[in-house]
C-alpha cells in the first residue's frame, strides 16, 4: 500500500493525487485528469514521489484510457532526471514492464494517439533522449554544428523535404539527406525503424531512416550521421 502521507506532488501536496486517481478511475474526468498532469509532472519536466507513486494506478487504466498512457508516459520520460526518487522507480520494475505489454499491444492496433504511445514505449525502454526529442516528422527542424567545420547546419526533415541547409551572405545553400537503408540501420534506430514498420507508420519509419542517415555540411561538404550530431547537441543533462 502506498502511504500517501509522504508521497508530495510537484506542488507539495500530498492529498490532491489520490483523490484525483479515484476520480478517474470511477470515470473519465477531464478535469481530473488535466489537474493530474500538472500535479505530477510540472512544466513538462520535473516529476516528483507522488508520480511514481502513480504509475501502477496509471498502467491499470492505460489499456482503456489515452490519458492514462500519455501520462504514465510523460512520467517515465523524465525517469533518467533529478528527481530523487530512485527507491520509488525500482519499485516499479514489475509496473513498467506491463506498460511495456499494453504499449506493445496498442501501438500494434494502429492508434490516433501512435506518437505519444511510441514515445512512451522508447521511455519504457529507457531510451529517454529520443523519448522526448522525437516529433512526427511533418515539418522537423533542427540544428546542429558540423563535427568537421563547425558551421551551424539546420536539419531539415518533413513535408517540405529532408535535407541539410546553412546560409552564406544571405544565400541558402541545401544538400539532401541520405537515409540510411535498413541493412546499415543498428541499435535504437534499428529497433524503431523496425516497430514503426511493423505498425504500418510510414510517415515515422520514413523519418528515422533520414534521422539515422548521413547528412553533408553544405559549406565545407563533409559527410556526418544526423542523429549522432543531434544527440550531441540536444542530450540533456541526466542524473
Amino acid at each position: 500500500m502506498v502511504n500517501w502521507a509522504q508521497m508530495r506532488d510537484c506542488w507539495f501536496d500530498v492529498d490532491r493525487v489520490p483523490e484525483l486517481l479515484e476520480r478517474v478511475e470511477r470515470q473519465d474526468d477531464a478535469e481530473a485528469w488535466k489537474e493530474l498532469g500538472w500535479r505530477l509532472v510540472l512544466e513538462h519536466d520535473l516529476v516528483s514521489p507522488a508520480s511514481f507513486a502513480a504509475l501502477p494506478r496509471l498502467v491499470c487504466l492505460a489499456p482503456r484510457s489515452a490519458e492514462a498512457r500519455g501520462l504514465a508516459g510523460r512520467i517515465l520520460e523524465r525517469a533518467a532526471g533529478q528527481h530523487g526518487c530512485d527507491d520509488l522507480l525500482a519499485d516499479c520494475d514489475g509496473t513498467i514492464a506491463e506498460f511495456r505489454e499494453v504499449l506493445d499491444r496498442h501501438l500494434r492496433s494502429r492508434p490516433a494517439d501512435y506518437l505519444v504511445s511510441f514515445r512512451a514505449l522508447l521511455a519504457v525502454e529507457e531510451e529517454y533522449h529520443w523519448a522526448n526529442a522525437l516529433e512526427g516528422f511533418t515539418d522537423d527542424i533542427n540544428g546542429v554544428d558540423c563535427p568537421h567545420c563547425g558551421a551551424g547546419v539546420t536539419i531539415v526533415i518533413g513535408d517540405f523535404g529532408c535535407y541539410s541547409q546553412v546560409w552564406e551572405g544571405g544565400e541558402e545553400i541545401r544538400r539532401g539527406l541520405r537515409p540510411a537503408c535498413t541493412e546499415e540501420l543498428t541499435g535504437t534506430g534499428r529497433w524503431m525503424h523496425q516497430i514503426t514498420v511493423r505498425d504500418g507508420q510510414e510517415v515515422l519509419a520514413n523519418g528515422i531512416a533520414y534521422l539515422f542517415g548521413k547528412a553533408e555540411c553544405p559549406r565545407c561538404g563533409s559527410v556526418f550521421n544526423v542523429a549522432d550530431e543531434y544527440t550531441s547537441a540536444s542530450r540533456p543533462v541526466l542524473r
